[in-house]
């Protein structure tokens, strides 16, 4: 990288390897000190840090043979070099450690993400230099505010710059070519269009209040090559509240139901994607899940009834916010938005959409699902009231009803 000036800016497409680079120069700058430096490396939470920075910077240390258990604080997380220069990573939502003390070099992950007062505060309290990264979704303050400075660099970095980027992944990217508005952030790393996305608004909080309730789960199927997905679906005060629970690849069908008896409200609900031989063996292992509500139409259907809601997202939630903030329309040659998703940064939200209206479907007709724990021996375990009215849920007739549609 051939950035000189004090504030370094890099947008970067989709496998770009700008994180990467970056914690590599700062690592490499840190074990070359003269004198001991503090370098910072921080991001919106201590989550998405745990699960971006701080994991790649362990990686990267340990992959050069160059990581010393002994001067790793796992408490601080901070790592102190032979120079006697430190690396340590905080979170942006710890408005003690923005306004704390000093440092020699400070890298904003996703910065994007932050105020442009948080930027602020963190640069007055930098000597040497700043690293910044993200993806150009849409315009914040650094194209605004920050591009024309003299003090500052910039640059793009597109997965084309990833010499060691697998060959696969580089073919999954370039057949996106046609999605304009996709390409033209995530292939080309330029500045997008915030009318692409296809949720906006999205509150981020830091927990789940103590008044919210538990009243579904959506699932996701995945194995090798996609994660299976789990996120708990709350109502609170008129709206939802999604919390991410299972985001992972290789989870058997067993492993699935382990986990979720292993869960808080074992017995919530689960609507599923209609893997129908999956939900039949989950549910023989003493779970409850059902197929979730689809058909013609039901993609765009559920969107619309989610897009209609007040939603918030707890911060540990990781993955699904990043998923809430690039799940985009397609697009044809000339920038125009269709009415399709793009089949990308999906797994989740094709599970909160079918755990919220399938959940949903039930609430309008003021059915109360019954989650007790059911009697497994019977074959229509599930019970639904509606007033003095009560009526069976057969999980072996679901499946067979679900059989009939096509997504």
């Amino acid at each position: 990288m051939t950035l000189k000036r004090r504030i370094k800016g890099i947008a970067g497409g989709t496998s770009a390897g700008k994180t990467i680079s970056i914690i590599q120069i700062l690592i490499d700058k840190a074990g070359s000190d003269t004198r001991p430096t503090l370098t910072s490396i921080t991001s919106e939470s201590m989550p998405h840090l745990k699960r971006g920075c701080v994991r790649d910077f362990l990686d990267i240390m340990e992959d050069a043979h160059y990581f010393n258990e002994d001067n790793w604080n796992k408490t601080d997380f901070t790592y102190t070099f032979e120079t006697g220069s430190k690396i340590e990573f905080f979170s942006l939502d710890m408005p003690h450690k923005v306004r704390g003390p000093r440092r020699d070099r400070l890298f904003i992950n996703e910065a994007n993400n932050i105020s442009k007062e948080t930027f602020e505060q963190l640069e007055v309290r930098t000597l040497q230099e700043i690293w910044l990264d993200w993806n150009p979704t849409q315009e914040f303050w650094f194209y605004t505010d920050l591009m024309q400075r003299s003090d500052v660099d910039f640059m793009i970095l597109t997965y084309i710059d990833n010499e060691g980027l697998d060959q696969r992944i580089v073919a999954s990217i370039e057949k996106r070519r046609d999605n304009k508005t996709w390409w033209t952030v995530y292939g080309l790393g330029q500045l997008g269009e915030v009318e692409g996305k296809i949720y906006i608004g999205w509150q981020i909080i830091d927990m789940l209040p103590h008044e919210a309730k538990l009243v579904s789960r959506g699932q996701d199927f995945g194995y090798s090559n996609d994660p299976t997905t789990i996120i708990d679906i709350y109502k609170y005060n008129g709206g939802f509240i999604f919390d991410e629970r299972l985001y992972q690849k290789a989870m058997t069908n067993k492993d699935i139901a382990d986990f979720i008896a292993n869960l808080e409200s074992p017995q919530t609900t689960i609507y599923a994607d209609r893997e129908l031989k999956s939900i039949d063996e989950i549910y023989s292992y003493g779970v409850n899940i059902r197929p979730a509500q689809k058909g013609p139409g039901s993609v765009n259907q559920g969107i619309s009834f989610i897009q209609d809601q007040r939603v918030s997202v707890t911060k540990r939630s990781i993955n699904l916010i990043k998923e809430y903030r690039n799940y985009m329309w397609q697009t044809d040659k000339n920038g125009k938005i269709l009415n399709d998703p793009i089949d990308l940064n999906n797994h989740a939200m094709d599970a909160i959409r079918y755990g919220t209206e399938t959940y949903s479907i039930y609430s309008r007709s003021e059915a109360s699902i019954v989650t007790s724990t059911p009697d497994y021996h019977n074959t229509n375990p599930f019970v639904v009231e509606d007033g003095e009215n009560k009526a069976s849920y057969d999980i072996t007739k679901a499946i067979k009803s679900a059989e009939r549609y096509d997504e």
